[in-house]
């Protein structure tokens, strides 16, 4: 009987373009779709762009467009780049939708009346000038505990310490400069912490990875807490109903946006939507999703639509984060690789297999070793899969006329072929790619060694052996049928062409039949090896990167009657001797990993080269400057001998320096033209 399936992957920022680590999910999601679907099972894998948010509203005013113009101009890359890999969408939509606005108010608007919604005021500081509420990121100040002039609004990087906004010495806005006042709102609250034990049920049944299950039971011990989901004016999203100048948080309508892309698909394909919403539907649904927002799907997710009427999801699937060469994606290197820029290099369905031979349904994190990668597809499919093919094909069209024999050469390897088919079925089922891959690959290593035993080279020359060399070859295109089935939801295209060359459909719904006295066209290249100088070029083309700006230092020296005032009086630290200066040692150090810092507004977390040096790591409160992926490959200077201090994030190895007036006027200093990692700045 077929199943009823709705599929989900997370949903991308409408922010930015794709990489690989993006695809990661969207091509394990494509490959467990296109295997349900194979299988004979009604499938459905919905997406869509998550639109909302701060960081879209500002770069979309940075850029002088509207936010509708970002956004829509961002889902046409994404769609873009995600078809060039071959992931297959039934519904591809947006959470700036008409359905998810209705859907988002009908949910809050359930929450709100089954009282699981509170209201309380809060203070926050608000910029005069711009007229809007600051988060902690647009507050720049000098620390409370230590002076330090230029820190964010809770967290302090030079001496580490922790703080609420309204404690920083001369608060100023970071957007406008203004000092900010401290201003009352009214915000909005989930009250999370009613859903305890319905979450704890929930993810001690089979829905979660173990993984999974023991971190969010880490946190549901510890104590759930009121999620606020409100958001102030200005803010580009959905207005809160019967709230003006109340949006709803990102991370409110995001999820529900899979709500959305159903409703929208449904309505175009005469479909029901309770049938995979309602609260008794039958349907199984599943989300596949990165590990770094388990809490948002696990948590929020669950608990709002169980106030909300909804069903659960049948299942959660995380994955873990893409290395490449074994560390962090780095422009410098080359290895922060866009989707774009692949597919302008290689064939999607190289990294497709790639990824498959390393996934499983574990969540551990995946590399892609791009020496492993070249090798690997030019063994596996053009040494191994797609050569059982084109070294078979002239002896079928040569010695039977274009015709498979009418029997089967070595009946014993056909049956030990097929019965793979449970077990591989298992395997993709559970998301455990690398093994079915590895199971593939040894049926068709043991393939061509039967080849290379019959020897048909040899027995095409013999008198009357034409006829029983392509019975040998039949038998491996038999062979090869079987195989490229079931590696059709990894190697779509490859499919496509196997099913012209064998003139055939490829199906595996039921068992399977071998190709007697069936007719073949002539045979044609299908994919062609790993060129490792277009891997190569990918990579430089990858490393290409925009200088760093040259920094702009203000004249910050004291007028002279202030030089001697004390500590305590001016904020200026005590004087130091020249001696104690000359301790410090900058060195040129390159940006070879840098990342946000969860849970912290202005921090980026910065892993730096110092050549033969090492690595240092860092945290940088330059956040609200930079975008972490555009200071991958850039030089700077960093303070090399400064003790590591331990913050609450980790521990910083180093400081960076940069100058500025603060918000998005920060310049990470710069060196000169040529200089290299490590190198001492006297």
């Amino acid at each position: 009987m077929s199943r009823k399936i709705l599929v989900t992957s997370a949903l991308p920022y409408a922010n930015g373009p794709l990489h690989l680590g993006h695809l990661l999910e969207s091509i394990q999601t494509d490959i467990w779709v296109r295997y349900q679907k194979l299988r004979g099972n009604d499938c459905a894998y919905l997406c869509a762009d998550d639109a909302h948010g701060t960081a879209i509203m500002l770069t979309a005013e940075k850029l002088g467009i509207t936010p509708e113009e970002q956004i829509a101009r961002v889902k046409a890359e994404h769609e873009r780049d995600l078809a060039g890999f071959l992931v297959q969408f039934d519904n591809y939509y947006s959470t700036h939708s008409p359905e998810n606005r209705e859907l988002s108010e009908l949910i809050y608007n359930r929450l709100d009346a089954n009282g699981h919604i509170e209201r309380r005021d809060i203070t926050q500081l608000f910029d005069p000038e711009r007229e809007l509420f600051l988060a902690d990121r647009y507050i720049k100040g000098s620390c409370p505990k230590c002076k330090a002039e230029d820190q964010y609004g809770d967290n302090c990087e030079a001496c580490g310490a922790t703080y609420t906004p309204a404690e920083l010495i001369n608060p100023r806005s970071a957007i406008s400069g203004a000092t900010p006042i401290e201003k009352e709102s009214t915000h909005y609250f989930f009250k999370l912490a009613e859903f305890t034990e319905m979450l704890r049920s929930w993810t001690r049944s089979d829905s979660l990875q173990p993984q999974i299950a023991n971190k969010l039971n880490e946190w549901l011990d510890a104590g759930l807490h009121s999620w606020d989901i409100s958001r102030d004016a200005p803010y580009f999203g959905f207005e809160i109903p019967n709230a003006p100048g109340k949006y709803f948080y990102v991370w409110l309508d995001a999820p529900i946006g899979y709500m959305a892309s159903c409703a929208n698909w449904c309505a175009k394909t005469d479909r029901n939507f309770d049938d995979y919403w309602g609260k008794d539907s039958s349907a199984e649904l599943y989300h596949f999703i990165g590990k770094d927002i388990i809490n948002f799907h696990g948590l929020f997710w669950p608990a709002m639509l169980d106030s909300a009427g909804f069903r659960q999801p049948t299942a959660i699937y995380a994955h873990g984060f893409l290395t490449v060469n074994g560390k962090k994606m780095s422009k410098s290197r080359g290895t922060f690789i866009k989707a774009e820029t692949y597919l302008q290099h290689l064939p999607a369905e190289y990294l497709r297999y790639y990824f498959a031979a390393k996934l499983s349904g574990a969540v551990d994190d995946i590399d892609l070793n791009l020496e492993d990668f070249t090798k690997r597809v030019n063994s596996d499919l053009v040494g191994k899969l797609v050569n059982i093919a084109s070294r078979s094909a002239k002896f079928v069209h040569k010695g039977n006329d274009g015709k498979t024999s009418s029997a089967l050469d070595n009946p014993a390897l056909w049956e030990e072929t097929i019965a793979l088919s449970d077990t591989l079925a298992g395997y993709f089922e559970n998301r455990e790619y690398g093994k079915a891959v590895r199971e593939i690959m040894s049926q068709a290593d043991a393939c061509n060694e039967y080849f290379d035993q019959r020897e048909p080279w040899k027995l095409a020359k013999q008198e009357g052996g034409a006829a029983e060399a392509a019975a040998v070859a039949s038998q491996c295109l038999n062979i090869f049928r079987v195989l490229v089935t079931y590696l059709t939801p990894v190697l779509p295209e490859l499919s496509k062409q196997a099913a012209a060359f064998l003139n055939c459909d490829i199906a595996w719904s039921g068992s399977f039949k071998p190709l007697l006295n069936h007719p073949i066209t002539p045979f044609k290249a299908m994919i062609s090896r790993v060129d490792p100088d277009k891997v190569a070029a990918m990579v430089d083309a990858s490393a290409a990167s925009t200088p760093a700006p040259n920094a702009q230092i203000e004249n910050a020296k004291a007028p002279a009657k202030n030089a001697t005032k004390k500590k305590e009086d001016s904020g200026i630290a005590d004087t130091i001797e020249f001696p104690d200066f000359a301790k410090v040692d900058l060195r040129v150090a390159e940006i070879i990993a840098a990342n946000a810092v969860e849970g912290a507004d202005k921090l980026l977390q910065l892993t730096l080269s110092l050549g033969e040096l090492g690595e240092r790591n860092v945290f940088a409160g330059i956040k609200s400057a930079y975008q972490a992926e555009e200071l991958v490959g850039k030089m700077t200077v960093m303070v090399a001998n400064l003790s590591p201090r331990k913050m609450r994030f980790g521990v910083s190895e180093g400081m960076v320096l940069a100058a500025g007036p603060g918000g998005g006027d920060i310049w990470l200093l710069s060196p000169d033209s040529g200089a290299k990692p490590g190198m001492k700045i006297q």
